[in-house]
């Protein structure tokens, strides 16, 4: 077994995800490609390219960014929910070292909206990690 270099510091970029829930940063399609071919230039270790799930535009950048990189892991976000993971998958899935960043709200507010007990919601974590 090797011995992990704990001097390393791994990048993990989310510009092309949660840079764009800035107000007045959408970017293009074409503009999305061109950042994600700079930052695995750069050697970013890991590129957050999308969440697929929500949206056609968002799905087919994800998955042409996927085709494209050369070194950087190329991860999607998704959900705790089986759709949203299988959407994420067929966006990532060509990438050399494709990555599925999945979440769940655990606050009382975010199991309110799904309405979801502790229990049900410790059962989707289980079905879905």
């Amino acid at each position: 077994m090797t011995k992990p270099d704990n001097d390393r510091v791994v990048i993990f970029d989310t510009t092309l995800r949660d840079g764009e829930q800035s107000p007045g940063a959408t970017m293009t399609h074409d503009e999305k490609l061109e950042i994600a071919g700079l930052l695995d230039e750069m050697g970013v270790d890991i590129i957050e390219a999308g969440f697929p799930i929500a949206s056609e535009g968002d799905f087919r950048a994800v998955s042409e960014i996927a085709k494209q990189a050369e070194s950087a892991v190329i991860c999607g976000l998704a959900r705790a929910n089986l759709k949203d993971i299988d959407r994420c998958w067929e966006a990532v899935k060509h990438a050399r070292q494709p990555r599925i960043h999945t979440f769940i709200g655990t606050s009382p507010l975010h199991r309110a909206i799904p309405d979801l007990t502790r229990d049900e919601m410790a059962e989707r974590i289980h079905e879905t990690v």
